[in-house]
């Protein structure tokens, strides 16, 4: 089979789908790799990377149109023909439409952030790889706005105290921030909705705030945290508002698949807190944890500077690249044993994946939000 990598088209993505390092991988198995020219340039892979590792340079995206595989980081809707095969980031639950759409072109598509939450699975899982970036990107961001130092040092001028940090949300990405945060000193605390992880906040150095609230329910089968109501999350914020005025940065990364993002930090709590202290919303792409925060923007408000900005991976384009590379490689020697795919299987991976084929949508979840169509 054939595999084509083009060039990331999405303003602003510097990612790109294989690197150089996983193509010995894909051809020891007879898969053949084609790369449009100057796809990983961003990224920092030139194509003589690519045909050392013995990939072939497509001239332009055109010439892509008989490969057998397309592998993208922000799939397309359009461009493909039946019976291609196209993996991706695709956001279908957030944008079933865009799925429709990619269904009328025939081609089978499969979404990688629908990849289950299983054992066997864990080295195809694409969004805990980029949300690995994502929080520790988060530390940088609010150590370069943060007036003051991360750790506590001694000095001749007098003892400086470390800076509070307050995690929001302890998913892969709230783990990692604690950990960078840590790691520069930062004095460092968390809350869930989730009790399950206070053993993890904990087993990385950090404080578990307690909250009084009922959570039951708080988390699906997949791990994922499940939305409450809203006085569920207005009695959070009550709660929280104490927390947050004494935090130097807080970072929010609470988000539920295909939902909009809780609000956790009202304008009023941004108002408590020190002049100068930093909130870093991790969950902008979902419409943000905090109601002030300016999506794809840095900007102050009373005092407090606010980071909004999107897609945080892509700034960290190499390892992000490198990351997710593996995951797609992983994917496809799952699927395509054999140099074909099965679509018949009763695989969880693929079944869960299969976003479209044969010019229907096929991925249960999102039939739904489109009504059964």
């Amino acid at each position: 089979m054939l595999i084509g990598v083009p060039k990331e088209t999405f303003p602003g993505e510097r990612r790109v789908a294989l690197v150089p390092g996983v193509l010995p991988s894909l051809t020891g198995k007879g898969f053949e790799v084609l790369i449009e020219t100057g796809a990983g340039q961003a990224a920092g892979f030139p194509d003589g990377q690519y045909e050392a590792k013995g990939a072939r340079i497509a001239a332009s995206r055109g010439d892509l149109a008989a490969v057998d595989i397309v592998a993208q980081v922000r799939g397309a809707a359009e461009g493909w023909r039946e019976g291609q095969v196209a993996v991706g980031f695709y956001d279908p639950l957030s944008e079933p439409q865009t799925i429709q759409a990619l269904a009328a072109t025939g081609a089978a598509a499969f979404s990688m952030e629908l990849m289950p939450r299983i054992t066997r699975a864990q080295s195809m899982d694409a969004l805990s790889s980029m949300a690995t970036i994502a929080g520790y990107k988060a530390v940088i961001l609010a150590a370069e706005h943060l007036p003051r130092l991360f750790p506590m040092l001694m000095t001749a001028a007098g003892t400086i105290a470390p800076a509070k940090v307050f995690v929001v949300g302890v998913g892969v990405a709230g783990l990692q921030a604690i950990a960078t945060a840590r790691r520069l000193g930062g004095v460092v605390s968390a809350y869930d909705v989730r009790p399950a992880v206070r053993e993890q906040v904990e087993s990385v150095g950090a404080k578990f705030v307690e909250l009084p609230l009922e959570t039951e329910g708080a988390e699906d089968k997949g791990g994922y945290a499940q939305a409450q109501d809203e006085s569920f999350y207005r009695r959070q914020r009550e709660m929280m508002a104490r927390v947050v005025a004494e935090s130097d940065v807080v970072i929010t990364t609470a988000a539920v698949p295909g939902r909009k993002a809780p609000i956790l930090i009202t304008e009023e709590m941004v108002k408590g807190m020190a002049p100068g202290s930093v909130i870093v919303d991790l969950a902008i792409e979902r419409g943000g944890n905090c109601d002030i925060t300016a999506p794809g923007e840095v900007v102050e408000k009373h005092g407090v500077t606010l980071v909004g900005l999107l897609n945080l991976p892509s700034t960290a384009p190499y390892h992000a690249s490198q990351m997710y590379a593996k995951n797609i490689a992983t994917f496809l020697l799952h699927i395509a044993k054999g140099g074909k795919i099965d679509f018949e299987s009763e695989d969880e991976i693929l079944r869960e994946t299969l976003l479209t084929r044969g010019g229907q949508v096929v991925q249960p979840r999102v039939k739904e939000l489109l009504g059964g169509a």
